[in-house]
């Protein structure tokens, strides 16, 4: 959704695929802060909006992080392409809260009810539209209801892992955790003095 902004004015939105999510080449008019204007030419990738969480036990001072196969990642020199992240999802039709609670269940087993909204992110604001709502939640092992692993229609195949706090946040600085999300909302922990 656009908002109006008079300094933008949009000449014309082609739309180079529609595949799996939405490409677009939008041409407009951007006024200069010396108030002329400059035709440019951008794309954008729109696949949704979408919402990640990052479990906690303050007792056990443990998160729960996952590990799957990320094909860009693959493509773009992950030797293995696996990549540990937070949990996440795309909203679809639910809002961030629901979307995050259903998808906490389906990739991690665990079935939380409070969650903690801490912030609102564009992950990638120079071609994708993505705007992603990150949250926290303490778990503990009566919430875990099922192993986890994903939804098999959507050909997930999700590994649940339960870090001690230390060492996942240990491995932003090794190198083993590179998702922009999950290095966030572990910086937001350790911010927030949970630990």
């Amino acid at each position: 959704m656009m908002t109006h902004n008079p300094q933008v004015k949009i000449n014309q939105v082609e739309t180079l695929s529609d595949n799996w999510y939405t490409l677009r080449k939008y041409n407009f008019d951007y006024q200069l802060a010396d108030e002329s204007w400059e035709t440019q030419e951008r794309e954008a990738y729109d696949r949704g909006n979408g919402a990640a969480i990052l479990l906690y036990n303050q007792a056990q001072k443990t998160v729960i992080l996952t590990r799957q196969f990320r094909l860009p990642t693959y493509v773009n020199g992950n030797a293995s392409g696996m990549l540990i992240e937070a949990c996440a999802g795309l909203l679809d039709e639910d809002n961030p809260e629901d979307c995050i609670r259903r998808e906490t269940e389906e990739e991690t087993g665990y079935q939380v009810e409070d969650v903690e909204k801490v912030m609102e992110a564009y992950m990638s604001p120079g071609s994708v539209t993505e705007i992603l709502y990150l949250f926290i939640a303490a778990y503990n092992k009566a919430m875990k209801i099922h192993e986890g692993g994903g939804v098999a229609e959507e050909h997930e195949n999700i590994e649940v892992l339960e870090l001690p706090f230390a060492a996942a946040y240990g491995m932003i600085q090794s190198g083993e955790i590179k998702d922009a999300k999950t290095i966030m909302l572990l910086q937001y922990l350790k911010l927030q003095g949970i630990f």
